[in-house]
């Protein structure tokens, strides 16, 4: 991975996925990301669907996914999907990670209990890197068995794409340092992400794994608007709404929110703490999601270019 700040954009993806992802791509962001729900509050992407019809409609922006929910897939399946979506893409698919159980029914849709969704998650990565990195694979565990599987096509990237991992508490921070190459933390501070760097640094040394292995990065609700007071009242009522709570108190410190420059000062506190690859998400109603992304690729990113 490069030393450069990278910017990504989280979109729906869902009707007009292939227009969203070209202007992303026109705009200069370095990464597209989707989410993924079997089941939620609303309508939801899912990750390998959304990003394939993305892939085929761009030719450089890389593709994240933001995150997709492991746990919720058997992981020689899943592995075959990252695979061919990075060889579709022409190798430019980065894999995100998470546990969900936000939403237990959609645990409960596909028989995986949600209490064991961070150790099928970390049997499945195991399983997953040796899948995407070796040939007849043989593999014994609580949840997978393997006797001799090979996939093929082997990812484009090699020894494979990388890993990011989302989270917030410890448990993710030592999955990021055993298995993967980013960090990718969600409803942080600033100070938050700096003492995540630490903490993973000292896992990392723990897995036996070359210190720097893992990657700051940051995904953050973002709401840009040439009034600040505006960009604050609209993230408000999005993520008020999205999390059936009052976020009034919270916005200021949970995300990226106000006038241009407010955010490249905000932007930077992050930086400054270790984030090198920063995932705008949209902090917004439906509504002005165009504009806002056209304004935080228009205002923001320039500041760093």
């Amino acid at each position: 991975m490069s030393d450069a700040i990278e910017f990504g954009i989280s979109l729906r993806l869902l009707t007009g996925a292939a227009e969203e992802a070209r202007r992303a791509e026109a705009q200069g962001f370095d990464y597209l990301l989707t989410g993924e729900h079997i089941a939620f509050h609303g309508p939801t992407a899912n990750n390998i669907v959304s990003l394939a019809a993305a892939a085929g409609a761009t030719e450089r922006i890389k593709l994240m996914s933001g995150i997709i929910l492991v746990p919720l897939y058997p992981p020689a399946l899943l592995a075959k999907q990252i695979a061919v979506l990075d060889v579709v893409s022409g190798g430019r698919f980065h894999f995100g990670i998470g546990v969900g159980g936000e939403f237990p029914p959609e645990f409960e849709a596909v028989g995986v209990p949600v209490n064991e969704r961070g150790a099928r998650t970390n049997e499945a990565l195991e399983v997953i890197d040796r899948l995407l990195t070796e040939q007849d694979v043989h593999f014994e565990g609580r949840f997978t068995t393997l006797d001799g599987v090979t996939l093929a096509p082997q990812p484009i990237q090699k020894p494979r794409m990388p890993f990011w991992v989302a989270g917030r508490r410890d448990a993710a921070m030592r999955r990021a340092a055993r298995y993967a190459e980013g960090w990718l933390p969600y409803m942080y501070t600033p100070q938050m992400l700096a003492e995540s760097m630490e903490k993973i640094a000292g896992f990392t040394e723990e897995a036996e794994r070359p210190a720097g292995t893992v990657q700051g990065g940051l995904f953050i609700f973002t709401c840009v608007h040439k009034d600040r007071e505006t960009a604050l009242e609209l993230a408000n009522q999005q993520l008020s709404r999205q999390y059936n709570q009052d976020f009034s108190k919270l916005v200021e410190k949970y995300t990226i929110a106000g006038s241009p420059e407010d955010c490249i000062a905000r932007a930077q506190q992050y930086i400054d703490a270790g984030a090198r690859t920063i995932v705008f998400s949209q902090g917004c109603p439906a509504d002005y999601v165009e504009q806002n992304t056209r304004l935080i690729a228009e205002t923001v990113l320039p500041a760093f270019r």
